[in-house]
């Protein structure tokens, strides 16, 4: 077993990291000053250096690399902010990768080589105003007619709704109860019918827009269906990946936290020495060290694990979880080491916190992530609706 990443792999990380070190972090305060999306022309660049679809297939436009790869320039761009790391998340671990797994092969042809291309950012349409951790409450329906599929309802916590071009929405499909009735279809934000509510102004994930999104007798094609009633189960082993994802999001955030401390303390002086010369800031370096590197290698697990393919519920959840707690901690600490400056919004650190939180309520909240990891511990699902 080797913990060491591969030359390859190396490159790719020091690419990742001059790439969004030396051109994004001017675009990063300028999204959080705006709260606007990474723009377009900076996506063809993103599209021009690899970064978009790092682990989708050669033949959709592609790396065709891992899932590890993926997570390893998310890292550095997350280092940066979460705003200018969003677009390669969600072509790379986002619902981009269900159309990839599971759709026709016409509606990937559709969809994924534009994705590869910065010419479009797909989001997921998973939660309603009545159905969050309890999804499959869901109303928003997808109805086959002769001439395709009518979709009705309402989305709410689409992290890139109103901005991306296109959606992954799931739906009920049938009559069946619960998530038997459960698929998902693509819509595209230019569809007749579509429309979104005003722009959600968040605690953080500024720079990723999050708005409703009303679906009013919008038509699709029968090949826009991505998985039929009955796929939730498939569903779910796509979004394991968005949670390694997600993860990855609180490492680079954290792993970023730590890097500034750690300079801070050894520039700043107080009482004619460093503060890293002081026990109180050493110990909270040490605990900052050890949960990023714990973090790291439990996504590490989780992605390597799965190679190619979709993560398990149990190593994608307990990599969330940890990675959704201690990213909190981690900033937490970076904020108190840095005092005022810390606390300033001239620099990245309360951004960082500010995101991390949201992070740990994004894709399933913590507790969902303690409970789908017992479920797997003892081979069965919990019915909280008893």
């Amino acid at each position: 077993m080797d913990f060491r990443l591969t030359d390859e792999q190396r490159a790719l990380q020091d690419a990742a990291r001059k790439f969004a070190r030396g051109e994004l972090r001017e675009l990063a305060r300028e999204l959080e000053a705006e709260h606007e999306p990474v723009p377009d022309a900076w996506l063809k660049r993103y599209a021009e250096m690899g970064f978009l679809g790092i682990n989708v297939a050669t033949q959709y436009g592609g790396l065709g690399l891992g899932n590890l790869e993926a997570l390893i320039v998310i890292e550095e761009f997350a280092k940066v902010s979460s705003a200018v790391a969003f677009p390669v998340f969600e072509s790379s671990v986002g619902p981009v990768r269900a159309i990839e797994h599971f759709a026709p092969e016409s509606l990937r042809q559709h969809v994924i080589p534009r994705v590869c291309r910065g010419e479009l950012v797909v989001a997921v349409a998973m939660s309603e105003p009545d159905a969050g951790s309890a999804l499959t409450d869901l109303r928003t329906t997808a109805r086959a007619d002769g001439e395709g599929v009518v979709v009705n309802g309402l989305k709410r916590w689409s992290s890139g709704g109103g901005h991306s071009g296109g959606y992954v929405v799931y739906a009920r499909m049938s009559e069946a109860p619960g998530a038997a009735g459960i698929g998902a279809v693509y819509v595209e934000k230019t569809q007749t019918g579509v429309s979104f509510g005003a722009r959600e102004t968040l605690m953080g994930f500024r720079g990723i827009p999050s708005a409703d999104i009303i679906l009013d007798d919008v038509r699709v094609p029968t090949d826009h269906i991505i998985v039929p009633a009955g796929g939730f189960k498939k569903l779910m082993e796509a979004f394991d990946l968005e949670r390694c994802g997600n993860s990855t999001m609180c490492l680079g955030l954290a792993a970023g936290a730590l890097e500034d401390a750690l300079a801070y303390v050894q520039e700043r002086r107080q009482f004619g020495k460093p503060l890293v010369d002081f026990q109180a800031v050493q110990l909270k370096l040490a605990e900052m060290a050890m949960n990023v590197e714990a973090a790291r290698l439990l996504i590490y697990r989780a992605a390597q694990n799965a190679e190619h393919g979709l993560p398990s519920m149990l190593e994608s959840s307990l990599a969330k979880c940890f990675a959704n707690q201690m990213v909190r901690e981690v900033c937490g600490h970076g904020l108190q080491v840095m005092g005022a400056y810390g606390y300033s919004r001239q620099y990245p650190m309360e951004q960082r916190l500010r995101d991390g939180w949201g992070w740990g309520i994004a894709g399933g909240a913590i507790d969902i992530q303690k409970t789908n990891i017992t479920s797997a511990l003892v081979g069965r699902r919990f019915n909280q609706r008893g």
